[in-house]
């Protein structure tokens, strides 16, 4: 029996290394991926040399097109985007650029070449905005506000996905995750900032002082390596036009995961608040459910927290 093919759009950011390593351990699927910056694949590792890798850029009908030709993909995992909330804010407009224009291109270029793969649709959590505390946890069904530039492109694309599986047949099933870290993080990004700022202070190259924005707002967080067996999962027992939430189903307040942080820390650090941190609207608590991809698929989380952040800890020890 042949092998499946996968192609991973975003290989090279946080998440996109973690589901290859995972896709290729199961040896029964030829992993691509696409990439953007040739600098960012050193990312990849020892996996660069077991990756059919394209480059692309999903604001470049062209290019998109062009590398669907090549790969004509089984599955198609979509994970490439502008993903941080705090940059939406100062770049709207590249955010649903690359979000939004990008996902159409994708899509129509599956259209156009008659293609027909299993699409796993990477939304986000951040849709749902602001939750009222009795709405908690979040589902499925939960109504979306959203409170960035990010969420509102990421909801765009979630009902974009919608449109085309309802129009056109596409087999688009969209996962929203919940908060994920884990080595290979972004410094842009609460958890894997303070942890390397742990590591420099600990190397004596930073002042023993950590800043902070607002450390109440309660977040769902998942291991990175727990979300990919959920998306890996997702194109094989989801169903097209459905969404997932995929989450601990575990709220935690910023603080905790500071203070947790702390601990492990091998010197004493101060921490003091930064208001330049602090965003212009934000989410209070947002944590959700995942029944309904468990009862799809059996997966739940396997990672002790306590354990996402020491290898987190461990990777910026290793790197700074």
């Amino acid at each position: 029996m042949s092998k499946k093919r996968a192609l991973i759009t975003g290989v090279t950011g946080f998440v996109g290394p973690h589901l290859a390593d995972l896709l290729l351990s199961q040896g029964d699927v030829d992993v691509m991926g696409t990439y953007r910056d040739s600098q960012n694949l050193q990312t990849l590792g020892p996996l660069r040399d077991r990756i059919e890798l394209y480059p692309m850029d999903l604001t470049d009908q062209a290019t998109v097109q062009e590398t669907l030709t090549q790969a004509r993909p089984d599955y198609l995992f979509h994970l490439a985007a502008q993903s941080n909330v705090a940059q939406s804010w100062k770049k709207s407009a590249q955010t649903f650029d690359v979000n939004v224009l990008g996902t159409i291109h994708l899509f129509e270029a599956i259209r156009t070449l008659a293609l027909d793969p299993v699409i796993q649709i990477a939304c986000s959590s951040e849709q749902y905005g602001l939750v009222a505390q009795e709405d908690l946890p979040v589902t499925e069904e939960t109504a979306f506000h959203p409170l960035s530039p990010y969420a509102v492109s990421r909801v765009t694309v979630d009902l974009l996905s919608y449109q085309y599986f309802k129009s056109y047949g596409l087999q688009a099933i969209r996962t929203r995750a919940f908060n994920h870290t884990g080595p290979g993080q972004g410094d842009q990004f609460v958890c894997s900032r303070f942890a390397k700022k742990i590591a420099e202070i600990e190397k004596g190259i930073a002042p023993a002082v950590l800043t902070v924005g607002n450390l109440e707002a309660v977040r769902d967080f998942t291991d990175v390596r727990d979300v990919v067996r959920a998306y890996a999962m997702s194109v094989v027992k989801g169903k097209p036009g459905e969404t997932y939430v995929i989450a601990s189903g575990v709220g935690r307040s910023i603080r905790e995961v500071l203070e947790r942080l702390l601990r492990m820390s091998r010197v004493p650090i101060l921490v003091e608040i930064d208001p330049a941190l602090l965003r212009p609207s934000d989410v209070p608590a947002l944590y959700g459910a995942s029944d309904k991809f468990k009862e799809a698929t059996d997966w739940k989380p396997e990672i002790p927290f306590e354990q996402t952040l020491s290898d987190l800890l461990d990777y910026w020890r290793a790197r700074v």
